[in-house]
């Protein structure tokens, strides 16, 4: 038994939704089909039952005259009713003859001995051997005279029972329409629902490991109610959100790559310098005291150049890396006395570039690492020195606006080319491409800056202005001290 059940079980689990709602409505209709047709039965029972009764009581008004004048019933009123009287003395029971009754007479005998000891009408059903079903009442004629009348109930068991029968087809029918309408409507109603496992399956399919991968399909139609929508919604969110997140891995995988191949590239350019160079001491040129300085002294350069470019990369490294190691030493630091040093030492290694400080607080002290925000600062103005001309002018200055402050560095070059501004603090980029690494260097210096802002929770922008160059660096003020001018 219980593998059986542990069979039908699985079979059911097995079945499709639409399926498994459709036969719990149907067990449901079946349950409300079956307590709706005992009500109707048992109500039509009792109402039949009540009218025979009825009837039973009006005979009986007729039928006690009868014996009354006659001393017994001597007219029947319907065919297969029974009437009898009985002299009732005590404990013995007497029938009066003639009378019309079965052959079995025990019911009626024992009810007219009940009634000859109560008080008010009795009424009851009983079965008489080869007659069937009766409804037998009895009544007091006279003191020790009782009528017994029956009337047979084949008539309201054929009447229930074809009732029983109608029910039964009639929610026979009604249960296979429901079931199999029903079946329809709820695939119907849960088409959406498949729409969205074939997507789902359109997706296991689709091929996520290449590099440009997108997930084109959604989960479209309007039909299935409001939850099926906000399933439909939440699950074309799902998709945006993984496609989204496969966008940005693709980008990102694209920008290691670039990475990679630029780092490679700008190491690979010293690395056989060093090489020529010191292949080079191998003829006996090479070794004459002149020629050996000026070959240490290339080697010394592309070692330096090395050192700094494995510096760059090793510092944004440690940047992309901050919640493990940060790189960061921050002090209480006055930012304008920063910049004026800055300026101080650009003015000394550029002077063919004049340099102007703008009016700003005489005094402002944050808490930052003033090593990289003053590397920061050098990037931004070699950067405004080496992309522009000899005698272009250089400013930059010190503000306090929306609780942030600002150090703005300005030149008045050509400025960048708009199709080049959204990429250059991206890693190794340079604006102009034939420009030689001795004086573009190594495409590092924005992306440098970038990061040690944004880890001293600031943001840099390059302001989109024809014909110039403008880097505003935004640090938050936190608990800052200014002192106005």
């Amino acid at each position: 038994m219980k593998t059986v059940l542990g069979r039908l079980r699985h079979t059911y689990r097995r079945l499709r939704l639409g399926t498994r709602l459709a036969l719990g409505l149907g067990v449901l209709s079946l349950v409300v089909f079956a307590v709706v047709g005992w009500s109707l039965t048992t109500y039509m029972r009792d109402y039949l039952e009540n009218q025979l009764g009825y009837q039973l009581k009006v005979v009986q008004t007729v039928q006690a005259k009868d014996a009354e004048a006659n001393g017994t019933v001597r007219q029947k009123p319907y065919w297969g009713w029974f009437a009898a009287v009985y002299d009732v003395s005590g404990t013995s029971v007497k029938l009066r003859q003639p009378a019309d009754i079965p052959h079995d007479t025990r019911p009626l005998a024992a009810l007219a001995e009940a009634m000859a000891h109560s008080d008010k009408e009795l009424m009851r059903t009983v079965t008489i051997d080869g007659e069937g079903v009766y409804r037998i009442r009895a009544c007091v004629i006279e003191p020790g005279v009782v009528l017994v009348s029956a009337a047979p109930m084949a008539e309201i068991e054929n009447t229930i029972d074809h009732l029983v029968a109608v029910q039964v087809i009639a929610f026979g029918l009604a249960l296979l329409a429901l079931v199999v309408f029903g079946r329809k409507m709820l695939r119907r109603g849960l088409r959406p629902l498949s729409d969205m496992a074939h997507t789902a399956h359109g997706i296991t399919s689709h091929d996520l490991t290449e590099s440009a991968a997108r997930l084109p399909l959604r989960a479209d139609g309007r039909d299935g109610g409001p939850e099926v929508e906000e399933l439909r919604s939440a699950f074309n969110t799902m998709l945006e959100h993984i496609d989204d997140s496969l966008a940005v891995r693709a980008a990102a995988e694209q920008r290691l790559r670039r990475f990679v191949a630029d780092a490679s590239h700008e190491l690979r350019t010293p690395l056989m310098s060093v090489r020529g160079y010191a292949d080079l001491f191998q003829y006996a040129a090479a070794n004459a005291p002149g020629e050996r300085d000026k070959h240490l002294a290339r080697l010394r350069a592309e070692a330096a150049r090395m050192g700094v470019l494995l510096d760059d990369l090793l510092l944004l490294a440690r940047l992309d890396a901050a919640e493990v190691e940060t790189p960061l030493r921050p002090v209480e630091t006055d930012l304008v006395e920063l910049v004026e040093q800055a300026a101080d030492a650009f003015r000394a290694s550029h002077p063919g570039h004049p340099l102007a400080l703008t009016p700003g607080p005489a005094q402002l002290k944050l808490r930052l690492d003033p090593q990289r925000i003053r590397q920061v600062l050098d990037n931004l103005l070699t950067n405004a020195a080496v992309h522009t001309p000899t005698g272009t002018a250089v400013s930059v200055g010190v503000s306090v606006a929306d609780g942030r402050a600002l150090v703005r560095v300005a030149d008045a070059g050509p400025g960048i080319p708009s199709d080049d501004r959204e990429r250059v603090f991206d890693r190794f980029y340079r604006v102009d491409k034939a420009r030689s690494r001795d004086r573009g260097g190594s495409g590092l210096g924005l992306a440098v800056a970038g990061s040690l802002v944004r880890a001293h929770g600031g943001t840099i922008e390059l302001a989109d202005e024809p014909g110039a160059t403008v880097f505003t660096v935004a640090l938050p003020l936190g608990h800052a001290s200014l002192t106005k001018p």
